[in-house]
């Protein structure tokens, strides 16, 4: 008979649990008599100076310890399940959710719906709050669970209602004003979906929004992604270039607006280097994603409208900071250049159709500070999941190789880590990154999305840390997927 309780995976050598003879394996039972329900109960409960932990092995013994420690010092144990509970699937049918637009034979967990706000809080996720009880929320409040990334796509209940098709999704307002009355910190994101929840209807969601500041700290507007895998779903229809410079037009607006309310009315406190967005400190709040300025062919913001890049991970500035940090690398390595041997060298980038034209521009700068070295960007096409799907992230191996198979590609090929599943080289289609290399015949190097290791690995610099972002790709509202990187 399997116990129950919450199975340890691994024991940190020298911790608390590793000298009490904690094993993998073995279950943690209890703290203090109570049985914690999920990974935010367990450390509510272990953060006393002196806890009961029952443990039971996979025999059926159990064992109570009786723990003497620093408060909040760290029992030392890792479970096999990160949440110590099931992941809540997603309740909602939204008409632009990108899961239901995937071919069939994918890996399973690209087919699983989560909507959990204690992910949104460890990763980042953005959730809907639709099945979010009173209690749920009174738990995020309870251990502090923020920020918290909720989809908002309209604050219009009848039409959040008929856009997530879940009748309880009009309540969106009150669980908001719950956890505003909290200080809970938010941000939102609206998928915009063409004749849905743009025009009058995007204003008003902006405006509704306003009212939750500063807990609601920023929100930002992506455009919906259209697969070619929609046979029997809602009709959706791509957004124009003339649609686009309404978008912007409109946050635009609300942009200046909002930042000269929050001027007027914020006051720093004495000695205050930074702004206190905690306290309504100034800001732009809404933000258009770069693809709208793609589409629309105006110019990216410029940096400070960014706002820190506070919602860089719906890929708002994205390519703005690429090409600041690209910069500050030319700098750098231009002053560090000398003895280097690995001249002459040419390499071979991919990207997405969407940002490839800023990366050429970008390859060319580099060029021109290093010479003797040769960078080519290839723009791939989407023909697994539809031309109208133009991010890097949610290219897949079959198309790279494909379409990269006999072109002269150089001494090495550069592949973004968001192409790969997180952690594991594997595309999305299940190509491994071996195939790849053993396919067209060439090392592949995985780079990270910094300005830094683009001209790193250019210059054929070994990588100098591994940083991840997690961003937004043009799926859905980001709360209905696996999180991938770009």
């Amino acid at each position: 008979m399997v116990p129950s309780g919450h199975r340890i995976k691994t024991v940190k050598t020298d911790s608390i649990a590793w000298e009490m003879g904690v094993e993998p394996g073995m279950y943690l039972m209890e703290i203090n008599g109570q049985s914690p329900e999920d990974i935010f109960d367990y450390h509510f409960l272990m953060q006393d100076s002196h806890v009961d932990v029952l443990i039971r092995e996979e025999n059926g013994d159990e064992t109570l310890l009786e723990i003497d420690k620093d408060e909040n010092e760290d029992f030392g144990i890792e479970f096999e399940s990160a949440l110590m509970d099931r992941y809540r699937s997603c309740s909602n049918r939204c008409i632009f959710c990108f899961i239901d637009q995937m071919p069939k034979g994918m890996r399973p967990t690209l087919y699983f719906k989560d909507d959990d706000s204690r992910l949104s809080f460890l990763q980042g996720n953005y959730v809907t709050l639709t099945n979010m009880s009173d209690r749920d929320l009174d738990r995020i409040i309870r251990y502090r669970m923020e920020p918290i990334n909720i989809s908002v796509q309209a604050t219009d209940p009848e039409l959040r209602c008929r856009m997530l098709r879940n009748r309880f999704a009009g309540d969106l307002l009150r669980k908001l004003s719950r956890l505003k009355e909290a200080h809970i910190t938010m941000n939102g994101q609206i998928v915009l979906c063409k004749g849905w929840n743009d025009g009058e209807q995007l204003d008003r969601t902006i405006s509704d929004l306003t009212k939750y500041l500063p807990e609601m700290q920023s929100v930002s507007v992506v455009p919906v992604g259209l697969s070619k895998y929609r046979d029997g779903l809602e009709q959706l229809e791509p957004f124009t270039k003339e649609d686009a410079c309404r978008v912007i037009d409109t946050i635009e607006r609300w942009q200046k607006k909002i930042m000269s309310m929050l001027t007027a009315s914020y006051e720093p406190e004495p000695g205050e280097t930074e702004p206190d967005l905690t306290r309504g400190a100034p800001r732009h709040f809404i933000h258009a994603s770069d693809e709208w300025y793609i589409l629309a062919g105006r110019p990216l913001p410029e940096p400070a409208r960014y706002d820190g890049y506070i919602q860089y991970e719906n890929g708002v500035g994205m390519l703005r900071l690429l090409e600041q940090e690209t910069e500050e690398a030319i700098l750098r390595y231009g002053r560090e250049r000398d003895g280097w041997k690995n001249l002459p060298r040419k390499v071979t980038s991919v990207s997405g159709m969407l940002a490839a034209p800023y990366i050429k521009e970008l390859l060319k700068r580099i060029e021109a500070a290093f010479p003797g070295y040769e960078a080519e960007v290839i723009p791939i096409r989407n023909d697994f999941f539809g031309e109208r799907i133009t991010v890097t992230g949610l290219i897949t191996g079959g198309d790279l190789i494909r379409q990269l198979k006999g072109r002269n590609l150089g001494d090495e090929l550069l592949i973004p880590v968001s192409m790969l599943r997180r952690d594991e080289a594997v595309f999305l289609d299940d190509v491994k990154l071996d195939d790849v290399t053993e396919e067209l015949k060439i090392p592949v190097r995985v780079i990270n999305d910094s300005g830094d290791d683009l001209v790193r690995s250019i210059l054929g610099l070994p990588p100098e840390k591994d940083e991840e972002r997690q961003i937004y790709e043009q799926t859905d509202s980001g709360d209905c997927r696996e999180t991938e990187r770009w």
